[in-house]
């Protein structure tokens, strides 16, 4: 008898355990997001008299990312979603939000392959130092000669104009060791061929490509 009700007991506490997890989850900050049909979007936020501008892609299978910048043309604020999952922005917000956008309209969209810019590339890094790395037509990023080193991995996506990153760096100043997110490409990005954007971190990391 004192074993079931041990037993009983034990179950009880891991039930509340699981409500209070629960709980925790309920209560944080929820996102939302104008919904825009699958493609690629220019779009403003914000103020209309002083928008703000960004680029908005979207994935038949419900992936978005959203990419706001600042006004040095850096991304600010990102916003994404999983498919089945939830908006989440880097930097967090702490309270509900709802972004409405001002406008969007449509530019064109296309699927990027890793072996359609397969070569060598440099960034210049927040600091002003240069970065120099490669990427093979397997989606391989290796690190080149400079004394920052990126390193990673680019691999198929469903969004437009997108491809998923995951991104190393070591001896890179403040830039996070390992994050995950996108590269993106846009024609008006020229000359930059593209931007690797991650949030892993507390803020946006947006590094522009250019190539050699």
């Amino acid at each position: 008898m004192n074993r079931s009700l041990s037993i009983l007991a034990a179950a009880s506490i891991l039930l509340l355990a699981a409500c209070g997890s629960n709980n925790n989850d309920d209560d944080a900050p929820k996102v939302s997001v104008t919904e825009l049909a699958a493609g690629t979007y220019a779009v403003s936020s914000g103020d209309s008299a002083n928008p703000t501008a960004g680029t908005y892609y979207a994935a038949a299978d419900g992936t978005r990312l959203l990419v706001l910048n600042n006004s040095t043309q850096q991304a600010g604020t990102v916003y994404r979603r999983e498919p089945n999952g939830s908006w989440q922005v880097t930097p967090a917000v702490t309270a509900d939000t709802t972004l409405e956008l001002l406008n969007s309209s449509a530019i064109p969209s296309n699927v990027i392959t890793t072996g359609a810019i397969a070569r060598s590339y440099t960034i210049r890094l927040p600091a002003g130092a240069v970065a120099a790395f490669s990427v093979s037509a397997g989606g391989d990023i290796v690190a080149g000669g400079t004394s920052c080193k990126l390193s990673g991995k680019l691999t198929a996506a469903t969004l437009p104009n997108a491809l998923k990153l995951s991104l190393t760096t070591s001896g890179c100043g403040d830039l996070p060791a390992q994050s995950d997110g996108y590269l993106v490409v846009d024609k008006d990005y020229a000359p930059a061929a593209f931007r690797l954007l991650t949030y892993s971190g507390s803020a946006p990391v947006d590094l522009w490509a250019y190539a050699e």
